[in-house]
């Protein structure tokens, strides 16, 4: 008998697991180089899954210059990318039939707190699954005392203490309007119908059944052991964010290769309740025809509908994962910094996307002003009947906080004009003739937005 000796190295190739890794276009390997370079990114880690075979590359430090090389085994925050968490958690009590989509949330909250209605509506669990239950994206009492942690003293009772006194300015159910305080108030919903922390919740029904020994809220010994620090847009290292009341809009910390096995167990099917909770997440929920816009349960669809994804961010880090629908490719792309890697992401999953670097920002000089001088400015200024920006002080540093976002540090640039460095915007103060501040304008966009001063 005469054998085939290529078809026989095939055979062990294939028997003992040496098939060829799925790719990474070497384009956009470069393009992660360039970006790290380049000081946008101390640090990219990619993984590229394709069926059963899965291709990593991770570029730069834990912290820009001084740390350690990164891998797939390097913790990174992933911000909302914890809304899927969130949401896979809700279709699995939704398939055990201890939960309904079109329950009211009324119906799992305490008799004490009063949750808005519009026209006599309610919002159900859906509405907030979806983005359009008509709550902001956050509450107007989130006022945190460090904005560098700005989520970590904002407590169950200011959660309740707004839904309370917050009146809907729409239809439930009508349009989309991305609420970090909705998906954070899911997370509080599923902890008191199943009387367990989101972190155990997450830990039981997710992170173990598919081995993510590296994904949680707290950090353990290890996870702390390999964390990349993040950094701002000047690559100045920040605080890590401690999301507690609102931890199922964003609180979750992970790895490339933990996150592979999440996205993995997405893509695929198998008769278990986890993989049945993730395809009930995948399904249209909530569709648009007027914007040809279609949402899951938190996961977003792209490029016509091929891929199913969800992006992420906190104070020093941008994340992104997703796959493209009916096929076995995923990915997985977490950087320590404010610099978005989204669209490696979506062009590893054939979205269209030519990948450039990004606009290096520049700001003015930052001149010196007295507290004194930084007293005048503080207060209420008007931008629309619902929108309000609010300036206060801390210590000798104005901050800015518009209707249901968080705060912002302002920098002064000359007398009476100040700018931001999370966005390109700027701000010209607006006195009278006595040197009493009347008003501002806000300079974002090619738009100058007069904002009166209101008592």
């Amino acid at each position: 008998m005469k054998f085939n000796s290529a078809l026989l190295i095939i055979l062990i190739f294939i028997q003992f697991g040496y098939a060829q890794e799925a790719e990474i276009p070497e384009d956009i390997k470069e393009h992660l180089k360039e970006r790290v370079n380049e000081g946008f990114n101390p640090s990219v880690a990619l993984a590229y899954i394709e069926g059963e075979q899965v291709s990593y590359f991770n570029y730069g430090n834990t912290e820009v210059k001084t740390g350690k090389a990164v891998n797939e085994h390097t913790v990174y925050e992933i911000g909302s990318i914890s809304k899927v968490f969130t949401t896979i958690l809700l279709a699995d009590e939704v398939l055990k039939g201890n939960m309904k989509l079109d329950d009211p949330i009324s119906n799992y909250l305490p008799k004490t707190v009063s949750v808005p209605q519009y026209n006599g509506k309610q919002i159900t669990l859906k509405d907030l699954a979806t983005h359009t239950s008509g709550l902001p994206r956050m509450p107007d009492n989130f006022k945190p005392a460090d904005y560098n942690n700005p989520f970590a003293d904002y407590t169950v009772d200011l959660l309740y203490d707004f839904l309370s006194s917050y009146e809907l300015q729409r239809a439930i159910g009508t349009q989309y309007e991305y609420s970090n305080l909705g998906m954070g108030l899911l997370g509080h919903i599923l902890e008191l119908h199943t009387g367990k922390a989101y972190e155990d919740l997450i830990k039981n029904r997710i992170t173990e059944p598919l081995g993510m020994t590296m994904t949680g809220i707290a950090f353990t010994d290890i996870m702390k052991a390999n964390l990349a620090l993040g950094h701002n847009e000047q690559l100045e290292v920040v605080s890590n964010w401690d999301i507690n009341s609102l931890a199922g809009a964003g609180a979750i910390r992970s790895t490339t290769s933990d996150m592979v096995k999440f996205i993995t167990a997405n893509i695929e099917t198998s008769d278990t309740s986890l993989n049945r909770a993730m395809k009930l997440s995948h399904e249209i929920a909530f569709t648009d025809d007027s914007k040809n816009f279609n949402i899951g349960l938190a996961w977003h669809f792209g490029n016509k509908n091929t891929i199913t994804w969800h992006n992420g961010g906190t104070g020093g880090y941008r994340a992104f994962t997703g796959f493209l629908n009916d096929t076995n490719r995923g990915v997985v792309v977490l950087t320590n910094s404010v610099s978005s890697v989204d669209g490696v992401g979506m062009k590893l999953l054939d979205a269209p996307v030519t990948l450039e670097l990004p606009k290096k920002a520049e700001f003015p000089d930052v001149v010196e002003i007295s507290n004194e001088a930084l007293d005048i400015y503080i207060g209420k200024y008007q931008l629309a009947p619902e929108f309000i920006i609010t300036i206060t002080r801390k210590n000798n540093q104005l901050l800015l906080q518009a209707t249901g976002q968080p705060q912002f540090e302002i920098f002064p640039s000359a007398e009476n004009k100040f700018f931001l460095k999370v966005v390109e915007a700027s701000i010209t103060f607006n006195n009278d003739e006595t040197g009493k501040v009347q008003g501002l304008t806000l300079h974002q966009g090619g738009q100058n937005m007069p904002a009166p001063k209101i008592e």
